[in-house]
């Protein structure tokens, strides 16, 4: 009967190691020095090849080479020879041969229709009129929209007899939007002037603006106090320019929203922009979506962060691409909506 290994341990519980010790040799000892020496099998920072001796007689044969061992590997498959197969090949085909089924050839039989007898004499009295609307009732599209029918069918003696009066309808036309009619130059004239009047600057789809100019509209704004609404999108603006609203934000007191979508602006100059809202408080809505080069993750962070201190700002145009951002975006413009909403609610009542 085997006995358990827990078992066979506790007979070595008891034992004197001082008294063993003391009845070794002094060459015993010496021994026991030297195997201590290059033994420490508990040491688990050491690789496994030196926690014991190393017990090889065999001489190292250099470095590792790679090329070396895998011809060595080759020559060695190619010395070996293969086990012998219990059943020799001899490329004898086993089997049936396989043969595709042959698809049948479908053939199309007209069926036979047989109507009542008063359907069918309605439709042998019927004129042609009344059968090509009967025809656009039940969906007879081809019959239909057939150009030939529009122009009527003419008998042997060149009189029209019938002219369908049922016709598709035509397609409407889609036309390009017209040009922004904006004059730049006058638009910033009069937000130099602070023109009272002005409230509301429409800059979109003005492809040749000059970035200088739009430079020029931002250090406008910085003294202006009329205008609300600014947009450019779909003007080529990039980073100078998203970086010269940035600083008429930091002064601006006036401005509640910004559009600047559909541009060349990196995360360099939305970084700005967010930079400069965090001290922002007149700003309600800003889109800044479908630029020419993804933002990234690290921007849509900075993003979900201001908008999280700034409690000023309702309305967010960006598609985030982290779901990590969105819900954080989210909740942040809930959470500003509804304090607007209750602030309303409480001026009301009082």
């Amino acid at each position: 009967m085997a006995v358990p290994f827990r078992k066979e341990l506790e007979k070595y519980k008891n034992i004197n190691e001082d008294e063993i010790l003391s009845k070794l040799s002094e060459d015993e000892l010496k021994q026991l020095e030297s195997v201590l020496d290059d033994l420490d099998p508990e040491n688990a920072l050491l690789p496994a090849g030196f926690r014991q001796k190393d017990q090889t007689d065999k001489t190292a044969t250099g470095p590792f080479d790679r090329e070396r061992l895998l011809s060595y590997l080759e020559k060695q498959a190619l010395e070996h020879k293969d086990r012998e197969d219990f059943v020799p090949f001899t490329g004898e085909k086993k089997g049936k041969v396989f043969v595709p089924k042959e698809k049948p050839t479908e053939t199309h039989t007209e069926e036979k229709v047989t109507l009542d007898p008063e359907l069918e004499e309605a439709l042998a009295s019927a004129s042609d009129t009344e059968l090509y609307d009967l025809a656009a009732v039940l969906g007879v599209h081809n019959l239909v929209n057939n150009p030939k029918f529009d122009e009527g069918i003419t008998s042997k003696d060149g009189k029209e007899i019938v002219k369908n009066v049922v016709k598709g309808e035509k397609v409407k036309p889609v036309f390009e939007e017209p040009p922004n009619p904006t004059n730049v130059e006058a638009t910033l004239q009069r937000i130099k002037a602070n023109d009272p009047t002005l409230l509301e600057v429409n800059l979109n789809n003005i492809k040749n603006i000059p970035i200088p100019t739009l430079k020029e509209f931002a250090k406008a704004l910085e003294t202006n106090t009329y205008v609300k609404k600014f947009s450019l999108a779909a003007t080529r603006s990039n980073d100078p320019v998203a970086i010269a609203f940035a600083d008429s934000l930091k002064v601006n007191k006036t401005l509640q929203s910004l559009n600047i979508e559909s541009n060349f602006i990196t995360g360099t100059g939305i970084l700005a922009l967010i930079e400069a809202l965090k001290t922002n408080e007149t700003l309600t809505e800003i889109k800044i979506d479908n630029q020419r080069q993804q933002l990234g993750t690290a921007v849509e962070m900075e993003i979900a962060q201001m908008l999280e201190e700034n409690a000023h700002i309702l309305k967010f145009g960006y598609q985030f691409t982290k779901q990590g951002p969105r819900t954080r975006v989210a909740a942040a413009i809930t959470k500003n909506n509804d304090l607007v909403r209750k602030k309303r609610v409480e001026g009301e009542r009082h």
